[in-house]
Parts: structure tokens; sequence; C-alpha cells
């Protein structure tokens, strides 16, 4: 089975370390254990538990009404929880259905595994909000596994409390799984949907501490699922591929956790200020149509004359050394993503800079 590069990763690799002005990062400002007045100096340097340190599991799983420690798996970031999921719960036989845009190791991971799916697409015409119908249309009794990602990126579109009960219904009614990736979850601009993983044991929570907490560095993320089959496939899986998590990381989002809200709080002021610079922006930008994100720390513009944002996105590294993602990576090309989870000065000259580069394609 060919495992190829991810065109995301490939673009990041290539071009976010020459940038100046990075304005298409999907994360927050990153801190420094510094910043967190932490002394790693004595953490034991050790193999850690292969689900995660009891601690830290019981800390995330206060978040998740109905469950404990034993239904939290803690991984390498989110992306290894993905991966986990879709090796080991879709068989040879089985169909997946997959949320587009999304982030694209939901797709990539399932085409390099062999593994059926088909597109659940989000439409612009509707503001990215979710087609239930479709869905529903979509399942067949040979679908073992959805897969949506809500807040989603690169969109920033939020899926309504009545909207994810209704997808439960439909995965329940057809004995399939839903894998929920809420990594923006605790970015929401309004009050969220109650975590999946809550609301059905066919359902499982995925996060990472990459976005909202400003720590990718540490590669912490989880799943969280009432069924203990899944707990347990994750943890085989990760015995063959990294084993346990590190010891620093785990050390450091079990302090990041114990200090959520305060520093969720301090986190959402900033990205508000953010957001209201972008859509001041986007209202003079005659070239571009968006839909205000909802949640999150991407937006999604797309150019009204039906062109690829590549040349854009490729210009703007090469004569002004800021970093934007062509939506071609997402496989929508007339698109281009903004993170606007940087600093607020980093996210002023980055716009100036787009909006020149637009200038000149005019």
């Amino acid at each position: 089975m060919p495992f190829e590069r991810m065109a995301i990763e490939d673009w990041f690799d290539e071009y976010q370390f020459k940038a100046e002005f990075d304005i298409g990062e999907s994360g927050v400002k990153w801190i420094t254990p510094g910043d967190l007045g932490l002394d790693l100096s004595n953490i034991a340097l050790r193999y850690g538990h292969h689900r995660g340190s009891p601690e830290l599991r019981e800390m995330i799983a206060s978040s998740y009404e109905g469950l404990n420690s034993e239904h939290v798996a803690v991984t390498t970031g989110s992306s290894e929880a993905i991966f986990a999921i879709i090796a080991g719960l879709v068989g040879p036989d089985d169909e997946m259905i997959i949320e587009h845009p999304n982030y694209p190791s939901h797709y990539t991971v399932a085409a390099s595994l062999g593994k059926k799916s088909k597109y659940f697409h989000l439409q612009f015409d509707k503001e990215f909000s979710p087609d239930l119908d479709l869905l529903e249309s979509m399942i067949t009794p040979k679908t073992k596994l959805v897969c949506l990602t809500h807040p989603n990126n690169p969109t920033g579109s939020v899926i309504k409390a009545e909207e994810l009960r209704n997808v439960i219904r439909i995965v329940e009614a057809n004995d399939a799984y839903l894998l929920m990736d809420e990594t923006y979850r605790d970015l929401s601009y309004a009050d969220p949907p109650p975590p999946a993983a809550s609301m059905s044991a066919r359902a499982i929570s995925v996060t990472t501490m990459s976005k909202a907490y400003c720590v990718p560095g540490i590669r912490i993320g989880w799943a969280a699922v009432a069924d203990p089959s899944i707990i347990n496939l994750i943890r085989a899986i990760r015995e063959q591929i990294t084993i346990c998590n590190s010891a620093i990381g785990e050390s450091i989002a079990l302090v990041i956790l114990g200090r959520k809200e305060e520093l969720l709080a301090s986190t959402r002021r900033h990205i508000m200020d953010n957001l209201e610079m972008l859509s001041s922006w986007m209202e003079g930008r005659e070239e571009l149509e968006w839909v205000s994100p909802l949640a999150g720390v991407v937006a999604f513009p797309r150019l009204k004359y039906k062109a690829s944002a590549d040349g854009l996105c490729q210009r703007l590294i090469e004569a002004y050394r800021t970093f934007t993602v062509p939506g071609s990576v997402f496989g929508m090309a007339q698109h281009f993503r903004i993170g606007y989870g940087g600093s607020i000065q980093e996210l002023e000259g980055g716009l100036k800079n787009l909006a020149a580069a637009l200038e000149e394609m005019n």
C-alpha cells in the first residue's frame, strides 16, 4: 500500500519556514515552557502508559459527560488517533464517508490504506453547513465510519447541536461509527454542541492540543469514546508505532489543562481581535468572497473570478514572503486558506501583502 506525501504538508515543508508573514497556519501563536512558568528539569524521561498517563486521562475525561479515564486514549496528536481509527475499524469490505473539505489526513490515510471512501461535500452556497439529507442518502449497509470535522478546517463552519443529534441518529440506525474531529471546539465563538462522544457510544471524539492550546510541539491529542473496544484498538495500533507519548509532552499537557479556562479565555480574546481585523479587511476586497468563520482560526475565501488561487499563493511567498495555503491542497482550487491565530502585527502585515498581490493580479 503506497503512502504518498500529503499535499498540504508538502506545501508547509517547502514554504512556511521561508515566510516573514505567516497567515496560513491553522493554530494560535505558540507558547513556551517559560510562558507557563515550567521547570522541566525533574521530569523522568521514561516510557509512559500506552493509553496515556492516568492523571492526564482523568483530566481529559472530565470534559465528557458520562465518560471516565477508561474511555480515553492519549495519542501523538490527533493525527495518530485518526490513523488508528481508520486503520483498525474499517475493514476491506467496509466503506467510509468523509466530509469534504476537511483536514486532508482523513482522506489520505483512507486512500493509502486502500479503504473505500465517498466524499460528503460542504457547499459554499450553503455556508458550508452539512446537508444531512445528502449524508443519509449516501449511507449503505457497508458504511462503517463517517468522518466529520466541526468546527471545520478549513472553512470555520460549525455543526449545530440538532444537526449533530441527527448525524448520530443516522449513524446509530446503520450500525456505523462517527469519527468527529473536534480540534477547534474550544475556540467556538458561541456555545458549541456537546462533544459527540458524550452523546453516543457510536461516536468517537478526537482532538489535539496543537491548536486551541498553542502547543503543537508537545504532540499530544486524544480520542474519547464510550465503546472500550475502540480504545483497545487504538492502543493495539499505537503499540506498534509510537508505543507511548513523550513524558515531557504529557507533563506540559497536565499543566495546561489544569489552567484550561484561564488560557482559553486569553486565546479567545486574541482571536476575536484578529477576526475583527480580517473581517474589516474582507469587506473591502471586491475580488474575494467568503463565509465568515464561526469558530477556530481559519477562513477559506475564494476568488470571484473562478481562477485557481495557486498562482496567488505562490506569488505571495516568492515576492512578499507571505505564507498562505492554496485551496488545491483541499481539492478546492478557487479557494485559499487564511489563518488568523498569530500575532495581530503579523496578520496586519500579511493582509497588506495579500492586498498588494491581489491588485497585481487585477
